[in-house]
């Protein structure tokens, strides 16, 4: 399964997405303010392409809809009595990663996450751009290679550690850096990245959790091949390899005693006796 969303590959004004803007963003949707509005650069405190920026991110992130309402997503994570309106804990960084990729709406992340680097373990800038260009002839859209350029240096700035000898604007690191997601190296003139599938023990299983029920595309139980290796599945979105699947797995029945994993006749599944929400398993989460 594929998304079939319209792909695009700009709108950030070549901004990554900063620490606080997305508070920002919401406490200004909040108010029922409008991002077109002449006092926005004013009330935001940011330059007009950066108002710009905030509100494309807002929706990449699944806090804005289409029409420019605050999702339910939006309102748990930044209201004031929310999980963590301020980003201080680094599952928040998790789930805002899910929803990047899942989402669709900036395309590149789901792209990279799941499609490319299951082509390409590393990849380079330029094996990116002909993936697209590919892309687009059998799907029959238009790109510009500017654009793409722009699009993953982006990219590479939201997941990556900038080097602070850097220009000034740029020393701002991404929202996503801590993550560690994206690596690379160098060799002869090529700049390579990797996003390699690990037990990633840094990812509260509760967000493994939360990915599992937020697809809901399942009964009363879940195939480990399903968890692992479907489109936006938390194997692909999380670069997690079996073994830490396995294990967040595992750690989760002993949490929840509504969970079972079955491993019967090489068939492994997480069983639900009950199935609670997505939203439940990180009220449980935060409220602890």
């Amino acid at each position: 399964m594929t998304n079939h969303l319209k792909l695009t590959f700009s709108g950030h004004e070549s901004f990554q997405c900063r620490h606080l803007w997305l508070k920002k963003g919401y406490d200004y949707k909040a108010r029922e303010k409008f991002f077109n509005s002449e006092d926005a650069v004013v009330e935001l405190g940011v330059g007009k392409n950066m108002v710009s920026s905030i509100r494309y991110w807002m929706k990449a992130f699944n806090l804005l809809t289409v029409d420019e309402k605050l999702t339910a997503f939006a309102h748990k994570l930044f209201a004031d009595d929310g999980w963590d309106p301020y980003l201080e804990d680094e599952a928040s960084l998790w789930l805002l990663h899910y929803q990047l990729v899942k989402n669709g709406y900036a395309s590149i992340y789901s792209i990279i996450f799941n499609e490319l680097r299951r082509e390409k373990i590393e990849f380079t800038k330029e094996n990116f751009i002909s993936f697209i260009k590919r892309k687009s002839e059998s799907e029959k859209f238009q790109v510009n290679e500017k654009t793409l350029n722009d699009d993953f240096s982006v990219l590479l700035r939201m997941y990556m550690r900038i080097d602070s000898s850097k220009e000034k604007e740029d020393t701002f690191s991404g929202l996503l850096s801590e993550l560690d997601l994206i690596k690379a190296y160098s060799k002869g003139k090529d700049d390579f990245f990797i996003v390699e599938n690990g037990e990633r023990n840094e990812i509260p299983e509760e967000v493994l959790l939360f990915a599992i029920l937020d697809a809901d595309t399942f009964d009363m139980s879940v195939n480990m091949n399903n968890i692992e290796h479907d489109y936006n599945s938390p194997g692909a979105i999380f670069a997690l390899s079996r073994a830490g699947i396995v294990a967040k797995i595992e750690s989760l029945t002993e949490k929840f005693s509504d969970l079972v994993y079955n491993d019967n006749a090489g068939v492994k599944e997480l069983q639900f006796k009950r199935k609670k929400t997505a939203t439940a398993i990180m009220n449980h989460y935060y409220a602890n």
